[in-house]
């Protein structure tokens, strides 16, 4: 547990809402706490109360009360008679992988990770029905984004989370995503190095906001802008209109694999925030709608993790099938999930 702290926001931190900084800092926090803390008036900016909408500005002192460490948080009680047996058999059929110390699921596309405003089925309330005997439910160590699918873990003791959350940050953890993408990217391999940073939306209050890329060039010049780097590999192409992309996420920006790939002119097939859900890709032309019988959702999915068990040491490589909407892409554009290379990127493997 911290103790009060004051922070300053920084040079790269402006224009974003107090909660998703907060969040960025505590990725553990819940939003829930973090509105508790301010009807509290223990989050204050220069001194003054705030909400978890307020907008943050360069150079500002922001006092932040003591706040547990990931392995310290709580899991929150949850009634298990207000979980639907529906839902308890969709999240336990979601595991891919268990054990005494953790568990990885294949979060479905359209299941939040955390709860908030307006929210009341998302993975860590359903947590609740993976207890399995356990004392305590099983705790989120990251997240992923509502629309995307794929790998995600949980940790079932606090010991457990505390070094799930530090070999997270290991550079030798792996985290690789798949990705149908409108066009076909020149070179089919490569870097996007392109910054990131926040734009008000057009929503009231600035929802909907989103982030814009900024030239490598301009990123310390850029108030709130934060660096980025993704690594990019085709899997296969169907001529110039749609590829089958693995995509690695050097860094950890809010929506960056999204954002890098709209910004070199192929944007993820679905992406209406990035891409432009009503515009059709011709392979001439740019959009992320593909028609034909082409699903809308979004086609990006977290398919594998490479990690280290916390506990045992063991080298853990985690694996997630694709969602429906995706698997009958792949189908209609005749696409095998068997026939690709476990790392793209890596020359070892056999298939890359």
């Amino acid at each position: 547990m911290s103790g009060v702290q004051t922070i300053t926001v920084g040079a790269d931190e402006g224009d974003q809402r107090l909660d998703r900084w907060l969040k960025r800092r505590f990725p553990h926090l819940a939003q829930t706490r973090i509105e508790k803390m301010c009807r509290k008036g223990e989050l204050r900016v220069e001194g003054g109360r705030v909400k978890p909408a307020t907008r943050l500005e360069v150079g500002q002192s922001v006092r932040v009360p003591p706040i547990p460490e990931a392995h310290e948080v709580e899991s929150r009680p949850v009634d298990r008679s207000q979980i639907s047996k529906k839902d308890a058999e969709m999240i336990r059929g979601c595991v891919i992988y268990r054990d005494d110390h953790i568990i990885a699921i294949n979060k479905p596309a359209g299941l939040p990770t955390q709860g908030g405003s307006g929210v009341s089925k998302h993975v860590d309330g359903l947590a609740e029905a993976l207890r399995d005997g356990f004392e305590d439910k099983p705790r989120l160590v990251h997240r992923l984004d509502k629309d995307t699918s794929g790998v995600l873990l949980l940790a079932r003791t606090r010991m457990a989370a505390k070094g799930l959350t530090e070999n997270l940050k290991h550079r030798e953890t792996r985290k690789i995503y798949w990705a149908a993408v409108a066009g076909a990217p020149q070179p089919r391999a490569g870097i996007i190095k392109y910054g990131l940073v926040k734009a008000m939306g057009h929503g009231k209050g600035g929802e909907g906001e989103k982030m814009q890329c900024i030239h490598p060039a301009e990123v310390d010049t850029t108030p709130g802008a934060k660096r980025a780097t993704t690594e990019f590999a085709t899997i296969s192409a169907l001529g110039q209109r749609v590829s089958w992309m693995a995509l690695v996420p050097v860094t950890g920006r809010t929506h960056q694999l999204r954002a890098h790939m709209a910004e070199i002119g192929h944007p993820v097939v679905g992406d209406g925030k990035y891409g432009g859900s009503s515009q059709e890709n011709l392979g001439d032309g740019w959009g992320s709608g593909l028609g034909a019988e082409i699903d809308r959702k979004l086609h990006l999915h977290a398919r594998s993790l490479k990690i280290e068990h916390p506990v045992t040491k063991a080298v853990l490589q985690l694996v997630a099938p694709l969602p429906e909407h995706m698997e009958r892409t792949w189908d209609f554009l005749g696409w095998d999930a068997r026939e690709a290379p476990m790392d793209p990127f890596d020359p070892n493997d056999p298939l890359a």
